[in-house]
């Protein structure tokens, strides 16, 4: 049973599992989004909302509370700077748990976890420079096409190599 079980322990002591998530949130806000088990998404995103959330309220006592967690100062100057002021709109739900499927190596869930952020595109016209935005759903990692595969050596290729003079034995029929 899941009586009263608010925390998701992950198998951690209490300081490793706050180190851990504390990595993990500055991770996040550095590359806005991250690849991570089921179970250490789940217990990133209520972290990462309240970090959002306090910072939000932009008070000296915010910001200290906020540096508890965030260890970094070029994490933090960004959450501040660049993150908190993308969010005014929003109250709550800043970030968003995506399911990919099972890892290959030990079939452990995956999710990726990434911010509610709007990228700024750039689209040039003839008129001028315009500024446009776009909601940062684009920012899923997609699956990439196959590479072609280099096409196998042939019995050309390995008689060339013979007939410069190398080691290598002829197939040519004499």
């Amino acid at each position: 049973m899941g009586h009263r079980d608010k925390i998701h322990k992950l198998g951690r002591t209490k300081p490793h599992r706050e180190a851990m998530l504390a990595n993990m949130a500055m991770s996040l806000f550095t590359h806005r989004v991250i690849k991570t088990t089921d179970a250490k998404a789940k217990a990133l995103k209520p972290l990462v909302d309240r970090l959002i959330s306090t910072g939000k309220q932009d008070t000296l006592h915010a910001k200290r509370m906020v540096a508890r967690t965030i260890h970094n100062k070029e994490v933090f100057k960004k959450l501040f700077a660049e993150i908190i002021p993308q969010f005014t709109d929003r109250t709550s739900g800043f970030t968003r748990v995506v399911k990919l499927g099972v890892r290959k190596g030990d079939g452990a869930p995956i999710s990726v976890v990434e911010l509610l952020t709007e990228k700024v595109v750039v689209d040039t016209d003839e008129k001028g420079k315009k500024e446009k935005k776009a909601k940062s759903t684009d920012s899923l990692p997609k699956k990439a096409a196959p590479k072609p595969k280099a096409p196998k050596s042939t019995v050309k290729a390995v008689s060339k190599a013979a007939g410069k003079g190398s080691s290598a034995p002829s197939t040519k029929n004499k």
